[in-house]
């Protein structure tokens, strides 16, 4: 799952197909998939550092 953030961090145009369900994330569960993207909407991560907030 972590090679999947890293790839959604440097291809944000992905994180939009995501939202709008036009793209999944094989070998992730739903449960997974929709945390990620939570996890990008709620600014929980700064993707110029990399770092948790």
């Amino acid at each position: 799952m972590i090679n999947m953030i890293q790839y959604l961090e440097k291809d944000p145009s992905l994180l939009t197909l995501l939202k709008e369900n036009k793209a999944s994330l094989i070998g992730v569960t739903e449960l997974e998939q929709k945390a990620i993207i939570a996890s990008f909407d709620d600014n929980e991560t700064c993707l110029e550092t990399g770092l948790w907030h």
